[in-house]
């Protein structure tokens, strides 16, 4: 049986006024994890929240807190994240030349160890890390900031990544773009887990409107 496909809304498009309060709302209209963005203003062209924000909320949001760092020397942070509450700890193996150290610290902290590519990089960066890693994030968009559109050519390479995946437990994670009109293609091309930040927060509807109209186009 093909396993659900889990929903993550960012919080990069939350309304950070009512932060918590949309938290909620996302929680309690079903969905299944928190994702949260760390940017640098150097990895990427933008600058955003960083482990204080998840203090604050740890203990406060039943969800897990999946991190997603777009950031230089990402084994800096590491420690910090884990203290905060994050439960999946991201990096991007193009900012890291010490990858496989950078994981295994990760699973020394507790946290479950994750893997990100952007559009550009080839799949076979991260072959030699499969067996290291709990969740493979393939984005769908270049990284730092929300709101952009899909690129279609993205789908072939998720479909390359679950195969090269296999029988191994990993998460297969995508984010960028992902909506109402692209979250079924991306759940049959195999992504377990769909981040959407404008399509939760900012869409048309009220935040669990939002998600119901992602999860009713998701493949039964």
């Amino acid at each position: 049986m093909t396993p659900p496909v889990l929903l993550a809304p960012s919080i990069l498009s939350a309304d950070f006024g009512n932060l918590l309060g949309q938290i909620r709302e996302a929680e309690e209209g079903g969905a299944d994890w928190l994702h949260v963005d760390i940017m640098d203003g150097h990895f990427v062209p933008n600058l955003t929240l960083g482990p204080p924000v998840l203090d604050c909320l740890k203990g406060k949001v039943r969800m897990p807190m999946d991190v997603h760092l777009m950031v230089e020397r990402p084994s800096d942070y590491i420690q910090d994240f884990a203290r905060a509450g994050a439960s999946y700890l991201t990096v991007h193996v193009e900012a890291d030349p010490h990858l496989h150290r950078t994981l295994q610290a990760i699973h020394e902290g507790g946290m479950k160890a994750g893997v990100a590519i952007n559009p550009s990089t080839h799949l076979s960066s991260v072959e030699l890390v499969l067996d290291d890693i709990d969740l493979l994030l393939v984005m769908t968009v270049n990284p730092g900031f929300g709101g952009q559109r899909f690129i279609k050519s993205m789908l072939e390479k998720i479909k390359k990544a679950s195969g090269m995946i296999g029988g191994r437990n990993i998460l297969l994670e995508v984010d960028g773009g992902v909506g109402p009109e692209t979250a079924r293609a991306c759940a049959e091309a195999g992504a377990r887990v769909l981040v959407a930040g404008n399509a939760v927060f900012r869409g048309a509807g009220t935040i669990a409107e939002n998600i119901r109209a992602i999860r009713e186009r998701l493949p039964i």
